[in-house]
């Protein structure tokens, strides 16, 4: 059973530079909500109600924000804006959010890894929160939940892009087992075109087994000199122990400002129906 959901959310959004100068990308927002409550009801929408975030320096703004305002809710109560805190008021109520920091931005990997202490000896979810995922019908964690109480193994979300795009990701080489399933073989992380072992790529979300948190503490450091979360999937991999999944539904990279646009377009137009 999955109960816990691991949030990487130390980076410094230099892609969004200078909004992210002192704003931490994860709380940039898609309409009335920042990216990473996004996040939190995708976690919360697959029975995960422990929600572990990796931060750094001045990210304190990702705390708050899972937190009461006491002052805020005081000046509103009463009026037609108390409603609008219904949807962060339903996940402080109905999850638990613990934090660690990550003093030094050595790659996902290492991320994942400065988590250990709130995950501990147990299978978990990883979220990106600047990947904004919409399933259908089901939340893409919901999905890749439903994939791990089969197989038991970790499980990594993958879609098709673009040749152009491929040196932008992780990409997985395997054997389909089903329908949108693949035992994963092999992953190269950011290769180029000519070496791509596949048009597959991994996406931000993962459930992992706690086997990751061993792998990655004897794995070298990779591409752009960072412990790179592919290279430990990698050995899972190779003992058929990583399986990916074509999730139904639409990813927005909301860490670039052309997904983040297409992702407010989105949630826009579904609030005008």
């Amino acid at each position: 059973m999955i109960r816990k959901c691991l949030f990487p959310a130390a980076g410094y959004g230099t892609r969004f530079l200078p909004a992210t100068k002192v704003m931490p990308k994860e709380m940039l927002p898609i309409l009335d909500r920042p990216l990473i409550q996004y996040g939190v009801e995708e976690a919360m929408e697959a029975g995960i109600k422990n929600m572990a975030i990796v931060t750094g320096r001045g990210k304190r703004a990702l705390e708050d924000h899972f937190d009461v305002n006491y002052e805020l809710e005081h000046q509103i109560r009463g009026t037609s804006k108390a409603s609008l805190l219904a949807s962060i008021d339903r996940l402080i109520d109905n999850c638990t959010f613990s934090y660690t920091r990550q003093t030094s931005m050595l790659g996902l990997g290492h991320a994942i890894l400065t988590g250990e202490p709130l995950i501990g000896n147990e299978p978990f979810a990883v979220v990106l929160a600047d990947d904004l995922c919409v399933g259908a019908p089901d939340g893409v964690l919901s999905q890749m939940v439903s994939i791990f109480n089969r197989y038991q193994c970790s499980v990594v979300a993958v879609e098709e892009v673009p040749l152009s795009e491929i040196h932008k990701y992780g990409v997985i080489a395997g054997t389909v087992i089903e329908d949108d399933l693949i035992q994963v073989t092999n992953m190269v992380e950011k290769p180029m075109a000519s070496d791509a072992p596949s048009n597959l790529a991994i996406i931000g979300r993962y459930i992992l087994t706690p086997d990751i948190f061993d792998i990655l503490e004897s794995t070298p450091a990779g591409a752009g000199g960072e412990i790179q979360l592919t290279d430990a999937l990698r050995t899972q991999a190779q003992q058929g122990k990583v399986i990916a999944y074509k999730f139904k539904g639409q990813r927005f990279d909301c860490g670039s400002p052309s997904g983040f646009v297409a992702a407010t377009n989105h949630f826009y137009h579904l609030s005008r129906r």
